[in-house]
């Protein structure tokens, strides 16, 4: 198998292309529903610099951010508004920050993004914050566990989800995605979660039993590394293992704030 078909996900999920307009879709749905939201909040003066705040009824009792995927290449918030549902059903704020693009910028310039943009979202909000990011997006908020990310938020932190995360960035350089990425060796070991001491926080690794190979290794390969939990949803594939978001009550939630 290339590194190629191995981080491959759409050929390998029945329908898998279909899952873009079907996120599109929920997304736009729910940003029409009348809920109370702030969109497009600038936390810096890049395009793409900027997240969605949405607000539970009543007081708050913390915040979600949760961070996409798309490989740092591709994706945003908008793709993934209805993901949101889940926090707000439970009293909780949901943030969704955006970030600038490879090969804009590098991944490590995205490591820092994340980092200023969650330290505008905790600047305006009280209480824990619940990290949660998927695909690259679970680098990235693996990376905010990392011991050289010293923010000032870090005590308020209740447990980061990587969910299908990618915590070594290595064998990302034998994909032809790596001529955007750039990724160098030094880079990928400077970026890569596994080689860096985590923090006092605590982590979940969560990833499909369906899913390709390569991220059952990766999720396997963060546990390994940080004694973290890891969870094998039976039955999930890499595009709707993040669907326990949307649900109050599931399973994946109910580990988040656990």
């Amino acid at each position: 198998m290339t590194p190629d078909e191995a981080y491959a996900n759409s050929a390998y999920i029945p329908d898998g292309e279909a899952y873009y307009a079907r996120w599109d879709a929920a997304a736009a749905a729910f940003r029409n529903m009348p809920t109370d939201k702030d969109l497009g909040v600038a936390y810096g003066r890049g395009a793409r610099q900027t997240y969605d705040f949405y607000r539970p009824i009543g007081p708050s009792l913390g915040t979600v951010v949760i961070v996409h995927g798309g490989y740092w290449l591709a994706g945003s918030p908008d793709m993934f508004s209805h993901l949101a549902a889940g926090s707000l059903g439970r009293g909780l704020a949901c943030a969704m920050p955006s970030h600038t693009l490879c090969p804009d910028v590098r991944i490590a310039d995205i490591t820092a993004e994340i980092k200023t943009a969650i330290d505008a979202i905790a600047a305006r909000t009280d209480g824990p914050l619940y990290l949660v990011g998927h695909s690259a997006g679970g680098h990235l908020v693996a990376r905010m566990a990392c011991e050289d990310i010293a923010p000032d938020w870090a005590h308020r932190v209740a447990r980061v989800m990587a969910i299908s995360p990618l915590g070594d960035l290595a064998p990302l350089m034998g994909t032809t995605m790596n001529d955007t990425l750039g990724l160098t060796t030094e880079e990928a070991r400077l970026e890569s979660p596994i080689h860096h001491r985590v923090r006092d926080v605590a982590v979940t690794a969560w990833v499909g039993g369906d899913e390709r190979p390569a991220f059952l290794q990766q999720a396997k390969g963060l546990h390994d590394a940080w004694g973290c939990d890891l969870t094998i949803d039976p039955g999930r594939h890499h595009f709707d293992v993040i669907e326990g978001l949307e649900d109050a009550t599931s399973p994946m939630m109910r580990a988040l704030l656990s």
